[in-house]
């Protein structure tokens, strides 16, 4: 069985947080995943920026930050589980970056808590090849979710 949390540490409420939930458990199904915990956490941009000053030392807000537990090489996983870490999601970019790109906070949202779902199996977007392949798992994802811009 897979645990799946989503805290919403703002004040606002979110209604498109369950949306997120589905959009999560398709991409977990679609990568043939159990037994897998990880945590998406809404926040403010005060609270992101100091995340991203303290652990990645860039000085300014950003969207996503993921907190990856596998790799972390020497952490005991209890009964097969995999804790695969968290995604800490700003409200306020997502909400700004929505109406920048011109789609729905749902669109948003779900791309972000997506994105840092990959970044959590461990893929990544340093070099041209490997940002094909995780966008392209990440737009499969939503597109099969009838999550469009």
């Amino acid at each position: 069985m897979n645990e799946l949390e989503i805290f919403n540490q703002t004040d606002r409420e979110i209604l498109e947080l369950e949306t997120v939930r589905d959009v999560l458990e398709h991409a977990i199904a679609k990568e043939k995943l159990e037994h897998v915990v990880f945590n998406v956490i809404i926040v403010d941009n005060d609270y992101i920026h100091e995340l991203n000053k303290n652990y990645r030392h860039i000085d300014r807000e950003t969207d996503v930050i993921t907190f990856a537990l596998e790799d972390e090489k020497d952490i005991e996983e209890p009964d097969g589980e995999r804790i695969l870490g968290d995604i800490y999601i700003s409200i306020d970019k997502a909400i700004s970056q929505a109406e920048e790109y011109g789609h729905s906070l749902l669109r948003e949202l779900s791309f972000l808590a997506v994105h840092g779902f990959y970044h959590l199996l461990g893929y990544d977007h340093q070099t041209k090849e490997e940002e094909e392949v995780m966008f392209s798992k990440q737009e499969e994802v939503l597109h099969d979710c009838k999550i469009e811009r």
